[in-house]
């Protein structure tokens, strides 16, 4: 099973925890509006930070929506009227949530997991890496573009399309925001904006490269994988919070 525990004589996890306590691994079933995600984020991030709560991984969906990273461009929002438009304080430019894309967000404690930024981004690569792995989808990250690629080819062409953004925050060295995974969305939907900023590159899903992966088996996999790359998880109830702010329009 993909979801099986981490076999007690395996190789430590690549960023995991020195105590090796488990983090909370939740899953909303329902669409979540995006700022009651982010006033929930914040809300358990501040109490990781107190020693109030532990860490959590938060699965989930957004309706249909696009949010401006630090580094978003005015230029990149192509269609502002077409969904709402969230400024996001995650890293990165703009990017698109919607049904059918697997959001993942992370508030970790990186004070018990070393205190390194790009060692943390490595171990979100890794880990898509590796759950794409379990479909046989052999995914890369390429230098000067954020997130997870695969190459694609056929008869005389190739390109490389993005399976998978990352964008992450830290606040006294806890984690929020985090991944999105496509696995059946709307890609049409992406035509709003210039993914991430990037230009001469396509968007996929594991579903457009032919597989008819469903939501479960996605999150089996990206379960495994977290196991393997940042340690022990158990099942938690999704966090809650206080909405606050208003979309942003264009940023």
């Amino acid at each position: 099973m993909l979801d099986q525990p981490l076999n007690p004589a395996a190789p430590a996890a690549l960023f995991g925890r020195a105590d090796a306590i488990a983090a909370g691994w939740a899953v909303s079933t329902a669409p979540v509006p995006y700022l009651e995600a982010v006033a929930a984020m914040e809300a358990r991030a501040a109490a990781i930070a107190e020693g109030t709560a532990g860490e959590l991984v938060w699965l989930l969906e957004h309706p249909p929506l696009y949010t401006a990273g630090v580094s978003a461009r005015d230029s990149d929002l192509i269609d502002p009227d077409r969904f709402p438009v969230f400024a996001s304080g995650r890293g990165g430019q703009y990017t698109y949530h919607g049904p059918g894309q697997r959001v993942a967000y992370l508030m970790l404690d990186l004070t018990r997991r070393g205190r390194d930024v790009r060692a943390f981004v490595a171990a979100l690569e890794a880990w898509v890496i590796d759950a794409l792995a379990a479909f046989n989808v052999e995914g890369g990250v390429r230098d000067g573009r954020v997130g997870v690629w695969v190459e694609r080819k056929g008869p005389g062409w190739s390109r490389e399309d993005k399976i998978a953004a990352i964008g992450v925050k830290l606040r006294r060295w806890v984690s929020f925001h985090g991944i999105s995974l496509n696995v059946e969305p709307d890609l049409s939907h992406f035509d709003g904006i210039v993914p991430c900023g990037q230009t001469g590159h396509g968007v996929t899903s594991l579903v457009d490269l032919g597989l008819p992966v469903t939501m479960d088996e996605a999150d089996a996999a990206l379960k495994a994988a977290f196991v393997r790359v940042f340690g022990p998880v158990e099942d938690a109830d999704a966090p809650s919070g206080t909405v606050q702010g208003v979309p942003a329009g264009t940023p």
